[in-house]
């Protein structure tokens, strides 16, 4: 709710949100890209963290499943004969919590099977692709589809030319004059929105972002011809020895759907609706949320070619304790050790804790942390990371006025 009256007050109005003072000292800090050898980082992981045990994984995924079922079960009892004298207020309440928790546990789910994308459940393939595909499935994401793009992603992370994600428009693009010519006039007229229309285009990326970029590539890399989308088999974002994946992706979210179809008939649309629907739109909030964060921030650089590198753009993410030990919990790490992810995508997640402290000595400077509230860290995003440069190798976010919030060093 702060943030909503924030959002609906004059732009840029002080708002008392505690920022990480780590984050103001990176922001003062002019850039340098990374000395560190990698090297030298792997050095220091212990091998036992890579190993990989499917016994363990699949007591996560249970725990997670009897979570999410028990929620369930619980929620049958809200419109029950014992709660219809409740007044609504009271089972409006359980039903927000329901949404709450159960949108918790399905972005575990999803957060589950990226693991599996990355080959981490399991030494063995069949089992990281069969727990993968049936839980995205679960959540109508075309898991295959998704693995390609995100392996592409990590492969290219913050390269303005081939990362397949959150890729930030140029200054050209938003069809604003030369940064010589601009005036504040040019930036007003095009990209300060008034608040309220800020919080409705925030809203519809939270619950609808998702959709877009899988459906028509939205904010995705711009190499690719309109109308590319990741049900396909003939989609430019595939390998043609991939189509047959891609088309397993799209049979079963064909069966979910289908599923959820039945499910309406028999039981009542609106059922359907307050059980799956709901909690699976707060779902992809969560998601986009975390996604959208890891590698969009104002002191987070992207790379031109000549400039970028695999280990340069590997760290250009930031590490968030995102809803605290239930992020941890729930979504098994996902933020609170990006960093260590992208250095090493293939150790597990429940081993990752270990080797984010084992690289913080190692990387030091160029280790990206950010306690700062999420949400705030979020609208701070959305609301300064507006465009970058048709020039220059290495660059930052311009916010609304065209001034970017951290420098590149001078002498590089």
């Amino acid at each position: 709710m702060h943030l909503i009256l924030h959002l609906l007050s004059p732009p840029l109005a002080p708002m008392a949100v505690v920022v990480d003072p780590i984050y103001d000292a990176r922001r003062a800090q002019p850039f340098a890209p990374t000395s560190v050898r990698f090297s030298d980082i792997q050095a220091a992981i212990p091998p036992h963290l890579r190993s990989k045990r499917l016994g363990r994984s699949l007591i996560y995924i249970a725990r997670d499943l009897a979570f999410s079922a028990l929620l369930y079960y619980a929620a049958g009892y809200i419109n029950s004969e014992a709660l219809l004298a409740a007044p609504p207020l009271t089972r409006g309440t359980l039903w927000v919590f329901y949404w709450y928790w159960q949108s918790i546990a399905w972005a575990g789910f999803w957060c589950l099977a990226h693991e599996a994308g990355h080959g981490n459940l399991s030494e063995y393939y069949e089992a990281n692709y069969t727990i993968g595909f049936v839980l995205h499935s679960f959540l109508l994401v075309p898991h295959f589809a998704w693995r390609y793009t995100h392996y592409m992603h990590h492969k290219f992370t913050n390269s303005l030319e081939r990362d397949e994600n959150f890729v930030p428009p140029t200054r050209s693009e938003l069809k604003l004059p030369e940064e010589s010519k601009a005036t504040p006039m040019d930036y007003t007229e095009l990209l300060e929105d008034a608040p309220l229309f800020v919080l409705i285009r925030l809203v519809f990326m939270q619950l609808l972002g998702w959709h877009s970029y899988i459906f028509y590539n939205a904010m995705g890399s711009r190499a690719y011809p309109k109308g590319t989308n990741h049900f396909s088999p003939m989609s430019p974002l595939f390998r043609p020895k991939d189509r047959h994946l891609i088309i397993l992706s799209d049979v079963g979210v064909l069966i979910m759907s289908l599923v959820l179809i039945q499910w309406s008939r028999t039981s009542g649309f609106l059922n359907v609706v307050k059980l799956y629907f709901i909690p699976y739109l707060i779902t992809n909030h969560w998601i986009v949320m975390l996604t959208y964060l890891q590698h969009s921030d104002p002191t987070i650089p992207h790379y031109r070619s000549g400039e970028w590198n695999w280990l340069r753009g590997a760290l250009a993410t930031v590490d968030r304790p995102l809803l605290g030990w239930v992020g941890r919990f729930f979504l098994h790490n996902i933020s609170h050790d990006h960093v260590a992810h992208h250095l090493f995508p293939n150790i597990p997640f429940y081993n990752q804790p270990e080797v984010t402290n084992a690289i913080k000595p190692i990387l030091k400077d160029d280790y990206n942390y950010d306690s700062t509230n999420t949400f705030y860290a979020l609208y701070r995003t959305f609301y300064r990371c507006m465009f970058v440069e048709d020039s220059g190798g290495i660059l930052f976010y311009k916010d609304r006025k065209g001034q970017a919030m951290r420098a590149v060093k001078s002498d590089i």
